[in-house]
């Protein structure tokens, strides 16, 4: 039987304030809460903070125009989608629920006008809209705020000239249990200004992380360690997540990911968790004992992935060449209509290991770019029993078959997950933090086969 969330409700409506009154009205709205009218009350959650880095916009733009009226959190839930769809559908786009440049600069361009039009401030634009389609869905945002009450802070770097910061604060509780007398809410605090402000306010926001809690920050763009905000947020965070599936340009950002993590620096990849299916599968297809001594014997290996975002292919690629002890020594990038890259390592006793990564083109992506989509490890020793085969369910292993060889192959599909999505992943990643010690050491060997790569361009 599927479970759902708690409802959310708001607390207290997003309301303007200054930089210098941010606690001040923080502790207002918790004093006037303390005991309601039948005996409630409201009192702020003492779990953890999460700030997140929203560069994009869209659901501030989204929240402008009426379409969501939820917290801006940077949290892409169901909520949030429904407010995409709706918009889509109000400007005769296709509503897809994915909110792509076409329709950016389409919430952008409504914004302006609506502003233009009105010379009114944000705040009273959203007071002149009523539409809240939004709430055909229950946001991600919600569900975390109901299990993991918290301070969330919200980044909102605009483009634009520099006015400085404005800020927000606003709170959200999960409707409260039966019996219960007592709501434990979410507040939330949203920052608007160009990346220069923000970076120039770096002490204030520092400081809005409650000191004595677990701090994430879910950094919702490129890794730019030459930010001074993202080097203060990491010396002043538990775990700074990020999802590399996003990244603009994969191997240059995992690089950076990787020299990171050379410092000690407490960072988790949503997408690296995405992984875990096909590590399993692999792993246990060795497990049985006589197969077990045959992995050494691997030195082909191909993996395909959905055609455009090779993050994915290139850290599993690492965790297996991290497990085996494979250094890497060739990084070639082949390109055409398959993206191909062409990698090659050496292992025990000097054998030589050839790996090809190829992007296959698809017309349905899914909701995650560059999902892997097969893997097939084997051997030139024909005496070796360490052929293996893994694909995913939703496309089969016909392309893997068709090199030939798959009828002595151990093969088996890997079952799509609901709980890879981001919003289930981000809501696992937040019950933990510090180094995870597998993917530092994995993300090291991508790290040194991409330098290959950037070597041989220099």
């Amino acid at each position: 039987m599927s479970t759902s969330s708690a409802p959310v409700v708001s607390l207290q409506a997003p309301k303007d304030v200054s930089l210098d009154d941010l606690e001040t009205s923080l502790r207002q709205m918790w004093q006037s809460y303390e005991i309601g009218d039948e005996g409630t009350s409201a009192t702020r959650a003492t779990t953890f903070s999460l700030l997140v880095y929203e560069p994009d916009g869209t659901q501030q733009c989204l929240a402008d125009l009426g379409f969501y009226t939820g917290p801006i959190d940077g949290i892409s839930g169901s909520r949030t989608i429904a407010a995409i769809k709706a918009a889509q559908s109000a400007y005769g786009m296709e509503t897809t629920g994915k909110a792509d440049q076409a329709l950016r600069d389409r919430l952008h361009q409504e914004v302006q006008t609506l502003l233009e039009q009105d010379k009114a401030s944000i705040t009273n634009l959203r007071a002149a809209v009523s539409r809240s389609p939004d709430l055909d869905g229950a946001g991600i945002a919600d569900a975390i705020a109901a299990s993991n009450p918290c301070r969330i802070i919200t980044l909102c770097p605009t483009v634009g000239s520099d006015e400085g910061v404005q800020a927000q604060v606003s709170a959200y509780c999960p409707v409260q249990k039966r019996g219960g007398s007592t709501l434990v809410c979410c507040e939330y605090i949203t920052l608007r200004g160009t990346a220069e402000a923000l970076e120039r306010i770096g002490g204030i926001i520092t400081a809005l992380l409650i000191p004595e809690l677990p701090k994430f920050v879910w950094w919702k763009a490129t890794p730019s360690p030459d930010y001074g905000l993202f080097q203060r947020l990491l010396t002043h965070t538990s775990s700074l997540i990020v999802d590399s599936s996003t990244f603009a340009q994969p191997e240059a950002d995992l690089v950076r990911l990787g020299e990171l993590l050379d410092h000690q620096s407490p960072i988790a990849d949503l997408n690296w968790r995405r992984l875990a299916p096909w590590q399993e599968l692999a792993a246990e297809a060795f497990d049985p004992p006589e197969r077990r001594s045959h992995i050494w014997e691997v030195d082909q290996v191909v993996i395909d992935y959905e055609k455009g975002n090779p993050a994915q292919p290139l850290m599993y690629l690492g965790w297996l060449a991290s497990r085996l002890q494979w250094v890497p020594v060739a990084y070639h990038y082949e390109g055409g209509d398959y993206d191909i890259r062409k990698v090659e390592f050496v292992g025990k006793d000097q054998r030589r290991i050839t790996v090809e990564l190829a992007g296959i083109p698809t017309a349905d992506w899914g909701e995650i770019a560059g999902d892997m989509v097969s893997l097939k490890l084997d051997s030139t020793n024909p005496k070796a029993d360490c052929c293996t085969v893994l694909c995913s369910e939703t496309t089969g292993c016909m392309r893997m078959e068709s090199k030939g060889g798959a009828q002595s192959c151990r093969i088996n599909q890997v079952t799509a997950l609901s709980e890879q999505k981001t919003e289930q992943l981000l809501g696992q990643q937040l019950q933990r933090w510090g180094r995870e010690m597998l993917y530092s050491e994995s993300m090291k060997v991508t790290r040194d086969m991409l330098q290959l790569a950037q070597q041989a361009t220099t």
